[in-house]
């Protein structure tokens, strides 16, 4: 670091005494910004019903904020609104000349009615309407020159010849004040000068209230001042100072008398008027803007309009706040009350309050994780290493670095353990009342959690490897064993908490929460804590526990484990702990503090309590419900659905006035359900039909609930299950079975002719097989006739050769040759008869009709010798048995066959006799 840095970095921690806040606890505040409200930064005027419903006169239109969510709703011209006040159900708000009234729809939305056609005889001459006054019997709408009375539907106009700058009721009078004359009484519509004794040439009246000490008057840059009969008198108050420096701009009196007033250039003030007291709250101390425009009471809250924003402020909370917004201080780490003085150990360093003064201990510059009381000394344990603390010294006992926490070793006196960055260190008194220190060997790694399980023993968390058990030595010099806890024992092992918790060794780690059986040797679920798995322990004393919860919504619980569970939901605390070294410090009996990122916070256990047992929590109401064919009404509690737009219904609950409302739901029908929203927002999907009733409640602190919020629907069921849907399903019925008769009867009709045809085939079939039959019958006998006839023209002509031959071999022994020769011719003439043939042939061709005509048309040349051959052989005769019918011998046979070979140009290799079996 260059010399010239450091030297800076110095100068400025010597300064901080000078440039540090006071001590300055303040209530909570919840900031609104435009972006979170969707409208325009300036808010001029705030009112609420009595249902704690807020609206406030934005430059975009009418804000409304039902405790859940926020609505613009904007004027038909779009013009500035800049005054608000709510009488019954209207909400009436002022403008650019245009005044009216706000109604909620029957949907929850805000209807605008204008009454500015009902004013008579009068034009406007460029007025805003600054103010709203309801009163008894009437309602008055102010301008800086004009007063407009609204009432039985008329609007009566009273022309002020001054600059009007406030009206107000008092003692059943209506007072006028005007910024440069004085005050003034409207009576029966006419301007009386009230003579206060006062010169107000060089004065703004900016506001009025009515005080437990009379009426008081509020001036720009004087002051204030109260009027006592019919003289006004200064008001000297510790406050008063500062009005007039800061520029008064609204003021008003609260249910118990105290006084809240608004600066056009510091915020606001809390006055105390019985212990003439104040508490100063300005952007330094969490507000958006210093520069008040507007102020309201409801109940305990405090509602602030600014230049920009919305600031909320809880006046009589338990929980209150010191906050450093220049940054020196730093995140606080610790807080220790000692000597009646308040220290604060923070990542910069060592602090103390000093007749409410922040001062810082010259010398502390480091991180400091620990403050604590030892005997009658104060020690910190710093980054480099500890010390002893005093408002004006910073000493040096332990040069041992980073000391996390210190612990009296159990049975010792003076004796103490203090975790390290480099492991463990023993402190112990010595006879001079001084600090003997020293470091244990033996263990090395940085030690932020430990606590003992006997004089020797004890339990350290490493920062990544887990935790294990530490066993010393008598002396306090070394470690004698360091035994490790396993996985399986303990599944994760990164940044495991431990605390002794009545003489229990209790770990926590990744949110579980466990603890050490010593009896078994093993570590278990820690039962007690299940509820709290994910919370962190901030502090424990006696049957009293504080947790904190970051992930699923900030909150710090106060619980002693069996009958008391009572919620401190309040995000900005728990989002300014610190993250992992969250603490919580006991101040007294009932005050408790807690370290925050940018300074610490307060809380009044006792004060929480009995508020907790005084607040009723308020029931619900409904603001809003939609199923998927828009806004339902919200003046009813009761609503039939159709099914198709029932399959999402979102219901929107607040309830107004709460600071912040979990509620509770539960659905009564056939599709029961219940469950828990944060936000108002209540989504039931896909409901089955029927009869529904919906039970709401608001829960409190404690599990407080209000009564319960009823309301109940019916879902009609599903076209397919209504009255005409089961008309349509009996047409469809009937249809079906009009079909099916049909049906059937086509199929029936159907298989008949299908039956009917395969009859008539299976007959034709058996007409054509008998056919066949017939004609293989009549082919056979034709066949066989074939065969005989043709059997009996072989035998003929065979026994015609043999008795050729007879006659041939007995030729000598004819006389007469000629007679030979005759019988001879006869005989060949025998063999060759045409009408052997000619039946032959008419037999043949009933067999084989186109045989000839086929072998013609193949092979003209053949002749009829030829074609009788064809046919012998195509009835598979054989040589020897076509020889007689053919009349010549074997031989000629033979070589017959051989020529009709060589006409049909067959190979010597094709069987003849095949080839003219299967000639086609």
């Amino acid at each position: 670091m260059h010399l010239s840095t450091r030297l800076a970095i110095q100068a400025l921690l010597f300064a901080l005494p000078l440039i540090l806040c006071a001590q300055r606890l303040v209530p909570p505040i919840e900031n609104f910004r435009p972006f979170q409200y969707g409208a325009a930064s300036k808010n001029w005027d705030i009112s609420s019903n009595a249902e704690g419903e807020i609206f406030i006169a934005n430059n975009s239109g009418l804000l409304h904020y039902d405790g859940e969510s926020w609505n613009l709703n904007k004027l038909p011209n779009s013009t500035i609104l800049r005054s608000v006040a709510t009488q019954g159900d209207k909400i009436f708000t002022g403008s650019y000349e245009e005044f009216g009234f706000w109604v909620k729809g029957l949907t929850g939305e805000l209807e605008y009615t204008s009454l500015t056609h009902l004013i008579q005889d009068h034009t406007f001459t460029s007025e805003e309407f600054w103010e709203i006054l309801p009163m008894e019997d009437r309602i008055a709408f102010r301008s800086f020159s004009t007063v407009y009375y609204y009432k039985d539907d008329k609007i009566t106009v009273i022309e002020l010849p001054f600059f009007v700058s406030d009206i107000i009721e008092y003692e059943g009078r209506l007072l006028v004040a005007s910024s440069y004359s004085g005050l003034y009484e409207l009576a029966e519509d006419k301007v009386v000068a009230i003579d206060t004794g006062s010169a107000w040439e060089n004065t703004t009246i900016t506001d009025m209230a009515v005080t437990p000490s009379g009426l008081m008057l509020g001036t720009k840059l004087r002051g204030c001042f109260l009027l006592q009969g019919e003289k006004l008198v200064p008001w000297n108050s510790s406050v008063s100072a500062s009005l007039r420096t800061h520029q008064l701009n609204k003021m008003i009196t609260l249910e118990n008398g105290n006084m809240i007033f608004g600066t056009i250039k510091n915020g606001v003030y809390l006055y105390d008027w019985q212990k003439d007291h104040y508490t100063e709250i300005n952007k330094e101390a969490g507000l958006q803007n210093n520069t008040i425009l507007g102020l309201l009471q409801f109940q305990d809250q405090l509602w602030v309009g600014e230049d920009i924003g919305v600031d909320r402020i809880h006046l009589d909370s338990p929980l209150l706040f010191y906050t450093d917004t220049s940054g020196a201080l730093g995140s606080v780490y610790d807080v220790a009350q000692y000597d009646s003085t308040l220290y604060l150990g923070s990542n910069t360093g060592v602090f103390y309050f000093e007749q409410d003064k922040l001062n810082f201990i010259e010398g502390s510059q480091g991180h400091v994780w620990d403050l604590q009381q030892v005997e009658d000394e104060l020690l910190s344990g710093h980054n480099m290493g500890t010390f002893l603390v005093s408002p004006a010294s910073f000493i040096n006992i332990s040069k041992i670095t980073g000391g996390y926490k210190m612990i009296r070793i159990p049975g010792r006196v003076e004796s103490f353990l203090q975790g390290t960055y480099t492991g463990l260190a023993y402190f112990e008194k010595d006879e001079n009342d001084g600090w003997q220190v020293k470091q244990i060997q033996g263990i090395d790694f940085p030690v932020r959690y430990l606590c003992f399980e006997d004089e020797f023993t004890l339990w350290v968390a490493h920062a990544y490897k887990g935790i294990y058990r530490v066993k010393l030595d008598k002396s306090f010099s070394k470690v004698l064993s360091l035994q490790g806890i396993d996985k399986e024992e303990l599944p994760h092992q990164y940044n495991v908490k431990l605390y002794n918790i009545k003489n229990q060794i209790i770990l926590q780690s990744k949110g579980n929460w466990y603890k050490y059986e010593p009896i078994a040797g093993k570590i278990t679920e820690f039962e007690q804590f299940k509820p709290y798995n994910g919370h962190n322990l901030l502090y424990q004393e006696g049957e009293a526990y504080w947790f904190s919860q970051h992930e699923t919504g900030a909150r710090v619980t106060y619980t002693n484990l069996d009958t008391i569970a009572m919620l401190l939901d309040y995000g900005p605390l728990v989002r300014r702990l610190v993250p992992d070294a969250e603490k919580m410090v006991r101040k007294n009996d009932s005050v408790y503090l807690l370290t925050l990122t940018d300074g610490f916070a307060e809380l009044n256990l006792e004060k929480m309590i009995s508020g907790i047992g005084a607040y009723s929590v308020p029931e619900p109401a409904l603001s809003a419900i939609r199923d998927r064919n828009g806004s339902l009404s919200v003046r009813e509690t009761s609503w039939n659905l159709s099914y198709k737009s029932s399959r999402e219904i979102r219901l929107h609950v607040a309830a107004p006035g709460t600071l912040k409302a979990d509620y509770t739901y539960n659905l009564q029908g056939p599709s029961a359900q219940e469950g828990k929203v944060s936000d108002g927002q209540i989504t039931l999907q896909n409901l089955g039909y029927g009869d529904y009733r919906l039970s709401v409640r608001t829960l409190g602190l404690a599990n407080q609930v209000s009564e319960p919020l009823w309301l109940s629907f019916s879902i009609s069921p599903p076209w397919y299950l209504s009255w005409w849907g089961y008309l349509l399903y009996f047409m469809v019925l009937l249809l079906i079975i009009f079909t099916v008769r049909r049906y059937n009867r086509f199929k029936l009709d159907k298989k008949h002719r299908l039956l009917k045809d395969r009859m008539q085939r299976e007959q034709e079939k058996i007409r054509a097989l008998e056919e066949k039959d017939k004609l293989a019958e009549e082919v056979k006998i034709k066949q066989k006739e074939l065969a005989r006839t043709t059997m009996n023209v072989a035998k003929k002509n065979k026994l015609i050769l043999e008795l050729k031959n007879l006659l041939y071999m007995n030729k000598g022994k004819f006389d007469n040759q000629q007679r030979y020769r005759s019988y001879m011719k006869k005989l060949d003439s025998a063999i060759n008869d045409d009408e052997d043939w000619q039946r032959f042939e008419v037999n043949f061709k009933e067999l084989h009709n186109d045989f000839f005509e086929l072998l013609l048309s193949r092979y003209p040349n053949l002749t009829p010798k030829d074609l009788k051959l064809c046919a012998y052989l195509k009835m598979n005769l054989s040589t020897k048995e076509i020889a007689p019918l053919m009349g010549i011998t074997i031989r000629g046979v033979e070589i017959h066959r051989y020529r009709l070979r060589k006409k049909l140009n067959l190979d010597s290799q094709v069987n003849i006799s095949n080839f003219l079996i299967t000639l086609k």
